[in-house]
C-alpha cells in the first residue's frame, strides 16, 4: 500500500480544510487508517483513526468535536474534515495505514504517507 496525502494549505484561524489520503493497492479496505501530525520541534501525534471493518472512530481529544475522519473504500481514500483550525493546528498532517484489528500508532504503522502541511494564521 503506498499513500498519498493531499490537501494542505494556509488558512486563516476558524476555517475549515479537508485532507485527503489515496491509497495505492487492493488491500486498503483491509487496513485500519490513522491521521497524526507533527508541528515545528514538536513530536508526532496522534490525531483521528478508523477501523476497516465496521467505520469505528477514536479521535484525540484536542480534536474532537473539530475534525471528522472518514473513509471510502470504493475510491480508496482517507478522508479528514477539519473544522475551527485554530494555530496549534499548524503541523504537517501525516495518514498511516495498519493491517489486522489495531489501529495505526506512531511506533506501529504499516505504511505512511508522505504529509501535508497546514498551516493557520490567527
Amino acid at each position: 500500500v503506498q499513500l498519498q496525502a493531499s490537501g494542505g494549505g494556509l488558512v486563516q484561524a476558524g476555517d475549515s480544510l479537508r485532507l485527503s489520503c489515496v491509497a495505492s493497492g487492493r488491500t486498503f479496505r483491509s487496513h485500519n487508517m490513522g491521521w497524526f501530525r507533527q508541528a515545528p520541534g514538536e513530536d508526532r501525534k496522534f490525531v483521528a483513526a478508523i477501523s476497516w471493518s465496521d467505520g469505528t472512530t477514536h479521535y484525540a481529544e484536542f480534536v474532537e468535536g473539530r475534525f471528522t475522519i472518514s473513509r471510502d473504500n470504493a475510491k480508496n481514500t482517507l478522508i479528514l474534515q477539519m473544522n475551527s483550525l485554530q494555530p496549534d493546528d499548524t503541523a504537517v498532517y501525516y495518514c498511516a495505514a495498519r493491517a489486522g484489528s489495531l489501529y495505526p500508532t506512531i511506533r506501529n504503522a504499516d505504511y505512511w504517507g508522505q504529509g501535508t502541511l497546514v498551516t493557520v494564521s490567527s
